[in-house]
């Protein structure tokens, strides 16, 4: 299979899969309408700066196997967003108008088009940041009439930081200074949260409090890894705080914060696995590899 370099065939079809491999599926080319939405609704449920999408039509589109596997969520009215079960990864939902959206993070191959825009940038947080030369929109471009969601309102008393997931079962704090922010572009993060990339904190293992749903939390962890594992809402698939108690530390999906960390990313790792769509351009520090 494909790992996203485009290696591909010309006209052959464009394939996906999550990160368990449980659910998989294909779409004719061409593709069309790529764009990065930074709204809050897509950087809860994908625990990331943003999520990208990009529409097939849905007569050249199938399910190459898991289809039955598939959980929804109803994340608004008239939209339910599709998921793995096992996994967490956001996968392609419900054809609507003829066309069907796939997160491009699950992409297995080159989709053959570029993002157009950046989507509801007036919601991204203070963490998130490009400089790219993909248009930049507060909501949509002229002529694409998609009503901005809300932003959910805050929950709880203020202290510390505070997060959650999409449908706000899972609700945490964080309660101790997070020692490290930084985006992933390894393939595995990239399946994980349906994304361009991850963009974790981390902090010590006891920094995370759960005030509801920690009984919601699934965890799945890749086999062939030693470490890499994700946490989601068993409701909604969003990404939410992992703990590792083998090695003391907590790994924070920050696209589920409902508050500013303060801390910043500091660089991008594993670039050599970026995906082929998307451009680097904001000036912090690259690793093709890891950093550490």
């Amino acid at each position: 299979m494909d790992d996203g370099s485009g290696a591909r065939p010309p006209g052959a079809p464009i394939r996906g899969s999550c990160l368990c491999g449980g659910i998989a599926w294909q779409a004719e080319p061409p593709l069309e309408l790529m764009s990065h939405c930074h709204c809050s609704m897509c950087r809860k449920i994908h625990g990331a700066a943003f999520g990208t999408y990009v529409v097939a039509a849905a007569e050249g589109f199938g399910f190459a196997r898991g289809e039955s596997q598939i959980a929804f969520h109803a994340s608004s009215k008239g939209n339910r967003r599709a998921f793995c079960p096992t996994c967490g990864s956001l996968v392609p939902g419900e054809a609507r108008e003829g066309r069907v959206a796939m997160p491009a993070g699950c992409l297995d191959d080159d989709p053959g088009v570029r993002p157009l825009a950046h989507i509801f940038v007036a919601s991204r947080p203070a963490w998130s940041f490009f400089d790219d030369a993909v248009p930049a929109f507060d909501t949509t471009p002229p002529g694409f009439d998609i009503p901005a969601q809300p932003d959910p309102p805050a929950w709880g008393e203020p202290g510390g930081v505070r997060g959650s997931c999409l449908c706000r079962a899972v609700r945490y704090r964080l309660e101790s200074s997070p020692t490290l922010a930084r985006h992933c572009h390894c393939r595995r993060c990239r399946k994980a949260r349906s994304a361009a990339h991850t963009t974790n904190l981390f902090l010590e293992a006891a920094g995370v409090r759960f005030e509801a749903g920690e009984d919601r939390v699934r965890t799945y962890k890749l086999p062939e890894a030693r470490y890499f594992a994700v946490a989601f809402c068993e409701i909604c698939s969003s990404g939410v705080p992992r703990i590792s108690a083998e090695r003391g530390i907590a790994v924070v999906p920050m696209g589920g914060l409902d508050d500013d960390p303060v801390i910043r990313p500091a660089s991008h790792i594993y670039t050599g696995s970026k995906a082929p769509w998307h451009e680097i351009r904001d000036g912090l520090t690259v690793h093709e590899a890891g950093d550490i």
